[in-house]
């Protein structure tokens, strides 16, 4: 293990968790269409694509011998399944709204098909940890001040809260399994992020843009919303760009997830959800606790 890892907390699996997403209106992030279907479109990536990981990391599970791996991979496997169910949900949400969403999903079968047939076991576990090291920031990311989420509707910053606090769990199973049975050169693992990364920008903005049209919004009003909103992601005080630096890590030969601080409200959701069952009350403690 790499002997700068500080900071490492097991997955747990948690089960029948109701958000109540068709009680959520169509432009649930305080009326903004466009950072509505930014997130929107994030989400639609989310089933397919935990599924995705859960086939790269079951490519190496023959190799694994280490028994706490072996355990933190079942667990792993076991919460990207209801990630996945999750957004399902959401997906459908989307799609009664008029969404073309199946023509999307489509297109995702395609690309994560061609991954798992045509390349490597190695590329597909590096892809596989590159995107959870993007996932695990989406805590500090969306969690660690108030202000990020403040106009997010309850039930989806609920979702997400969960998704985040999950994927901080297992942000180093799907790296360990690289590391220590993958035999994924360098080059590889790095490429992998700056690859993944330039991907799911890309396709986050085409699939935001298309359902914006479907919304009813003319090119040039989605080209105005592109230019207002855009900066709010990746501007230079934009929610991701403020995570350059944790993003930046991925690059360092002895980089490891675990060397990543918790989220500082982690416990604040488990002891909530603990004591009430309730995901959408443990949310919103999470979402409460921020800076």
């Amino acid at each position: 293990m790499n002997a700068l890892v500080k900071y490492q907390v097991d997955p747990v699996v948690r089960t029948k968790l109701d958000f109540k997403l068709d009680e959520v209106p169509r432009f649930w992030f305080g009326g903004d269409p466009f950072r509505t279907r930014m997130f929107d479109a994030l989400s639609l990536t989310f089933p397919d694509g935990e599924r995705y990981f859960i086939e790269s990391v079951r490519l190496f599970r023959d190799k694994i011998k280490d028994p706490d791996l072996q355990q933190r991979v079942a667990d792993f496997i076991r919460q990207e399944a209801q990630h996945g169910l999750a957004h399902d949900k959401m997906n459908q949400v989307m799609k009664d709204q008029g969404m073309p969403v199946d023509q999307f999903i489509q297109f995702l079968h395609k690309i994560f098909k061609f991954e798992l047939t045509k390349r490597s076991p190695q590329y597909n576990i590096a892809m596989t940890a590159a995107a959870e090291h993007l996932t695990a920031l989406m805590a500090e990311t969306f969690y660690s001040k108030k202000e990020t989420l403040a106009e997010a509707h309850p039930y989806v910053r609920a979702l997400l809260a969960w998704h985040s606090i999950e994927e901080m769990e297992h942000r180093d199973v799907a790296f360990d399994v690289m590391k220590q049975v993958g035999e994924v050169p360098e080059n590889t693992r790095k490429f992998a992020l700056a690859f993944t990364t330039v991907m799911m920008f890309n396709f986050t903005m085409y699939r935001a843009s298309v359902m914006l049209k479907a919304d009813g919004f003319s090119r040039m009003e989605r080209l105005k919303m592109v230019a207002k909103g855009l900066p709010w992601f990746v501007g230079r005080q934009g929610i991701f760009s403020k995570m350059r630096s944790q993003y930046m890590d991925w690059f360092k030969a002895d980089f490891h997830p675990g060397q990543h601080p918790v989220i500082h409200q982690y416990q604040v959701w488990v002891d909530t959800l603990a004591a009430t069952g309730d995901p959408i009350a443990a949310g919103e403690a999470f979402w409460q606790a921020g800076h």
